[in-house]
């Protein structure tokens, strides 16, 4: 293991050497210059130079490692010709194993049964490039492994639900888990807000989100895990009201939440603390988390920051305009949104109550707009009517007449019997393509 640690790095300072010549249209005066720099400078013959530089167009980093005794054997143990053949079958299938290589190789005549061992195939391949680690890696339709940073604040934000400890915060002083939600701003690593929540619903995200606004603007895009708390028609119908793209993970794809999730890793730090302290209520949770994070994480350099800085100065020395919507614009997209179907008196449940809608949407599926904190008075949406606001039902202590069915719903007269007149054409339609039936009385003259 050392002799190949002290291999590689022997590898990497030729590598190091060769840099200058490995340029893309390279002038050959130019080169013969650079040459004679990298030989005076190393201290190395200039034949030992061109040997380098053949071994790297051959085989690579590899071909520039020290050749002991262990590789020269390696490297008779399995012909170069064989080698090229075993990389093209691992090309043609990445999937295939390499006992399946050295079999189809040896089925082929290629190799004698035998002469190949999977371990030294296994490391010439690895060597190459070949491997299957290498090969999936390349070969998966998965997001790309290359970190990604958004040039400006505000431009995307991601937001994810981290489990947090148990407080004594039920009914009869029972523990129970709370919940922590944080949106961060993607270009700083800036918090725009966190808070610890006793429920795990939707309703926290959208207080947290609520929060966030109003404190930072609104941003460019939103970007989500595929959790339930997210994708939720409500999210849907705020993001597009206040003109926020929103975007959602790919399943299965853990990495393109990445930023988030490190963060809640940081958190970890502070929940130890906590554990310390012991707090035995959610305001004094959320006191403490507050305070560590404006001085341990929101001010504290940031090794991912450009020059180090920490989050709050990236975000306040950027120079992006922060973009504020007004009060009733968001109070207006932060309302919920649910589906009602209206019955036959022209009315709706909702939350155990009933609310007038009219007689004119009869059978119809409305979108319900309304406050959670106030549900006295109803938005009712409806596809080419301008919304409208609906009461609870109140109840007299008579009963009123029916109301009249409403002229579009009326019985209109028939002109004509269309339905019987249709299946008469019908049916002579069908007498007329019948194939007559065999006359024999035809078929005895015939045979006369």
């Amino acid at each position: 293991m050392r002799d190949q640690k002290k291999a590689e790095a022997i590898a990497t300072q030729r590598v190091q050497l060769l840099s200058p010549l490995l340029t893309e249209g390279l002038d050959p005066a130019k080169a013969r210059q650079i040459k004679e720099q990298i030989c005076e400078q190393a201290g190395i013959s200039e034949r030992t130079l061109r040997r380098y530089l053949a071994e790297y167009k051959a085989h690579g980093f590899a071909g520039l490692k020290p050749k002991g005794k262990a590789q020269s054997r390696t490297e008779e143990a399995i012909p170069l010709h064989i080698l090229e053949q075993a990389i093209l079958l691992r090309r043609e299938v990445p999937k295939r194993s390499v006992a399946q290589i050295i079999q189809i190789l040896e089925w082929e005549g290629l190799a004698q049964p035998g002469q190949i061992k999977r371990s030294t195939l296994q490391e010439k391949l690895a060597e190459r490039g070949y491997s299957a680690r290498h090969m999936q890696m390349y070969m998966s339709t998965g997001v790309a492994t290359r970190r990604y940073q958004q040039k400006y604040r505000n431009k995307l934000w991601h937001s994810d639900i981290k489990y947090g400890p148990y407080l004594p915060i039920g009914v009869d002083g029972a523990k129970k888990q709370v919940f922590l939600v944080t949106f961060v701003d993607d270009a700083t690593r800036l918090v725009l807000h966190g808070q610890f929540y006793p429920t795990l619903d939707q309703v926290i995200v959208e207080d947290c989100f609520r929060q966030a606004i109003q404190k930072y603007g609104v941003p460019e895009a939103v970007f989500f895990d595929n959790g339930k708390q997210y994708r939720t028609k409500w999210m849907g119908r705020a993001c597009a009201k206040m003109g926020i793209r929103l975007l959602f993970a790919r399943p299965f794809a853990p990495e393109s939440t990445g930023k988030v999730e490190r963060f809640n890793r940081v958190v970890d730090a502070f929940l130890s603390e906590a554990a310390l302290e012991k707090p035995q209520t959610l305001d004094k949770l959320n006191e403490l988390f507050w305070v560590w994070l404006e001085e341990c994480y929101q001010n504290k350099p940031h090794s991912a920051l450009e020059g180090n800085a920490s989050p709050a100065s990236a975000y306040r020395s950027d120079k992006k305009a922060l973009k504020f919507l007004d009060p009733e614009t968001i109070a207006i997209a932060f309302l919920h949104c649910e589906e009602r179907k209206v019955d036959k008196a022209g009315c709706i449940s909702f939350q155990g109550r009933k609310y007038e809608v009219g007689l004119s949407f009869i059978g119809c599926t409305v979108d319900v707009i309304y406050d959670p904190a106030d549900i006295t008075e109803l938005t009712i949406e409806y596809e080419g009517h301008t919304p409208w606001k609906a009461r609870e039902l109140v109840i007299g202590e008579r009963v009123e007449q029916r109301p009249k069915l409403p002229e579009h719903l009326g019985i209109k007269p028939a002109e004509s019997l269309r339905l019987l007149t249709a299946a008469l054409e019908k049916n002579q339609q069908r007498i007329e393509r019948q194939a007559p039936a065999v006359s024999y009385r035809a078929v005895r003259k015939a045979g006369d």
